[in-house]
């Protein structure tokens, strides 16, 4: 008798392995766009762009995200009021959590715009700033009112209270004051010489505002009057206000300057002075003080942490998995992420996450290469740097590079590539001198290089690819049937050259090497920032492309596609990279994702192979011919195709096809039993794609 537990076990088995076959976050790289910060007693709350609400208990030692409820991820701004935690959101309002985020509960009702920029609590008084003005709730956003009557400007910015005062900041408006709780407001900017106030910040009767462009005003008269404290500023765009009692009878009011980093006062702003060691990115989006301790919040750095008043700066990024991630690249059993944050090494394919910047000048990896033990970053407005020892340390390598926007790197022998935003760099000394190679290159914003034997692939901005088979010596453009694409990223797999644009999707080089055959399906996004490939049962190739709609997979050079996101929660696509176990994708909100060869192989459908591979028309048969002939040609995708004959000045004299074709391969007969001998073109049109031929009638 057969075992019927045998048979449960192997339904379970089958069962379990597809659930597996999902992709899975990886354990970082930590980081992040944090916009904004709110604190309850020991509680931090971060709001960060795209990945939600973060919580830490333990004063930014770790970070756990609390989003269960939370339909819209993107968030502007955060504020307790007592037991209860608001969330301003961008396209999906106003979110409540009575218990530390553990849940939340959307709360809109009276609101008219959902793109909240700014909320501020007094007592039972909520109040919600949006490009519609200011909102008012008295129930925590059961219902909303709008309270704008006197307020000539309705692009909130910042909202700030201080008794029976409430104080809004508009986007050149300047600043307005409400004394009724926003039943009316009076415009209080005498003084004010910029009024697109970002900040708004108050102690005791100082109010602090700061503006987009001419720094910090302070005003000690609720707005009637304000005066420039900007003494010691390095730049006038403030990001972020925060002010603390310094314990002994005075202030620390700290500012974000967008570029720089932080500044601080000690003498309400008439003087200011920098306080950025150990800040490695100085894009700053928010403040707050908790405390002795100041937390910051930045564009891609994620958080860090000063315990004595800005001296030193500590990144606290532990389960802050939120990093825009521009770079991946695997080498051995090494993968290595370039973001915001700098670059991330992960030995145990991306468990666990170390951060790799010593001697990075700039944390903005934006590529990597590698040769044998040489490792290679290119950063954006920092260069190439080498290091020797996987990523411990790292050396400037930047003689001769003119440019120092690097977008994308090459290795082919001794010869390094850099595509860059002045054009392509070459050095053949692991980067100790570099020299430009941009001879016949008409766009010299390099977004992505290629490498196939001895020809060298660039995709541009805007103007599709140029190769070069003498090391750059010349440039030849490349770009039929590429319609002069900003491209991406270029990959090649044995004698195949795939090409990611943004807007156009994707293109195969046809084996000639002269012309670029679409092979996009209908329905999927044409925007590709990623391509990489891996062996197919070693016999093929599995092509996978990342999207801003999520990843996708042919089996077949382009013929046809299955999405492969199940389990990827952000699908954004940034960089894709594959190891021999391995697909990792990194994400433009959600760090590092990974998913097994294997599961990706099995769990998807096989695609048939007899379909063709490139738009193609052939040679009508037979020809010369009296008076019927059949043309003949094949179409890899679905496609709206049209094929006309034409006389030889041009005179349309029939149309054969009108309509959309599946995939596959076709013939037409034309009969000319009514046209005049001699010679005539006919010409397919499918998809933007062009092609005509000539052929003879002989009567």
């Amino acid at each position: 008798m057969r075992n019927p537990f045998f048979y449960a076990l192997a339904i379970v088995i089958i069962i379990t392995s597809r659930l597996q076959a999902q992709w899975v976050q990886t354990n970082g790289p930590y980081g992040g766009d944090v916009r904004s910060f709110s604190v309850s007693g020991a509680k931090i709350f971060a709001g960060t762009w795209g990945a939600g609400v973060f919580l830490s208990t333990d004063n930014g030692t770790s970070w756990t995200a609390v989003n269960t409820g939370l339909t819209n991820t993107y968030i502007n701004t955060l504020c307790v009021n007592g037991t209860n935690l608001f969330a301003g959101t961008f396209g999906g309002g106003v979110f409540l959590s009575s218990n530390n985020g553990t849940s939340w509960t959307a709360v809109n009702n009276g609101l008219t715009n959902t793109s909240i920029v700014a909320i501020a609590a007094s007592g039972i008084n909520l109040y919600a700033g949006n490009s519609d003005g200011v909102f008012l709730s008295t129930n925590n956003g059961t219902s909303w009112t709008a309270v704008n009557t006197g307020l000539t400007n309705m692009y909130i910015n910042a909202l700030a209270i201080s008794g029976t005062n409430l104080f809004a900041g508009t986007d050149n408006g300047g600043v307005f004051l409400s004394t009724n709780d926003g039943t009316s407001w009076t415009a209080v900017n005498t003084g004010l010489m910029n009024t697109s106030v970002v900040a708004l910040s108050m102690s005791d009767t100082n109010l602090f505002a700061g503006t987009n462009g001419c720094g910090i005003f302070l005003s000690t008269n609720n707005g009637t009057s304000w005066a420039a404290v900007n003494s010691g500023l390095m730049n006038v765009s403030v990001q972020a206000l925060s002010i603390s009692h310094n314990g002994i009878g005075g202030t620390n009011i700290f500012a974000g300057i967008w570029g720089v980093g932080i500044f601080l006062s000690t003498d309400n702003g008439t003087s200011w002075t920098a306080v950025n060691y150990g800040l490695t990115n100085s894009y700053i989006h928010s403040l707050i003080v908790s405390d002795t301790n100041i937390f910051v919040g930045t564009r891609g750095a994620g958080i860090f942490k000063s315990i004595d008043n800005g001296t030193n700066w500590t990144s606290v990024n532990n389960g802050l998995t939120n990093t825009e991630v521009f770079s991946l690249m695997v080498s051995g059993t090494n993968i290595f992420a370039g973001c915001d944050a700098g670059a991330f090494l992960s030995t145990n394919n991306g468990t666990s996450w170390t951060v790799i910047n010593n001697g990075l000048t700039s944390t903005n990896v934006q590529t990597f290469a590698a040769s044998g033990t040489n490792i290679f970053v290119g950063t954006w407005n920092s260069g190439v740097f080498h290091s020797t020892d996987n990523g411990t340390s790292w050396m400037e390598v930047n003689t001769g590079l003119t440019n120092t926007g690097v977008f994308t790197l090459a290795v082919s022998g001794i010869n390094i590539f850099a595509g860059t935003e002045g054009g392509v760099f070459l050095s053949t000394d692991s980067g100790t001198s570099w020299r430009a190679v941009n001879n016949g290159l008409r766009d010299t914003v390099v977004l992505s290089l290629a490498i196939s034997g001895t020809n060298l692939f660039a995709g541009t901005r805007g103007n599709g690819v140029f190769l070069t088979s003498d090391n750059g010596i010349s440039w030849t453009a490349v770009n039929d049937g590429l319609m002069y694409a900003s491209v991406y990223s270029l990959v090649v797999y044995n004698a195949n050259i795939f090409a990611g644009t943004w807007g156009n999707g994707i293109f195969l080089l046809s084996s000639n090497g002269r012309y670029w055959n679409s092979v996009s399906p209908v329905g999927m996004s044409n925007n590709t920032y990623a391509l990489a490939v891996s062996p197919n049962d070693g016999v093929g190739l599995n092509l996978f492309v990342g999207t801003d709609k999520g990843i996708f997979l042919s089996s077949n050079k382009g013929t046809s596609w299955t999405a492969i996101n199940n389990g990827l929660t952000n699908t954004n696509i940034m960089t894709l990279a594959a190891s021999s176990e391995y697909l990792f994708a990194g994400t433009a909100d959600g760090g590092v994702f990974r998913r097994a060869l294997s599961d990706i192989s099995t769990s998807v459908d096989r695609f048939p192979i007899d379909l063709p591979m490139y738009y193609s028309l052939n040679q009508n048969y037979p020809n010369p011919f009296n008076p019927s002939t059949t043309i003949s040609f094949s179409l890899p995708l679905k496609s709206f195709v049209s094929l006309k004959i034409f006389d030889l000045i041009g005179r349309e004299v029939a149309t054969i096809v009108s309509e959309d074709l599946p995939a596959g391969n076709y013939s037409r007969q034309w009969n000319a039993a009514n046209m005049a001998s001699g010679g005539y073109f006919y010409q397919l049109q499918a998809r933007g794609i062009v092609h005509t031929k000539k052929l003879l009638l002989l009567k």
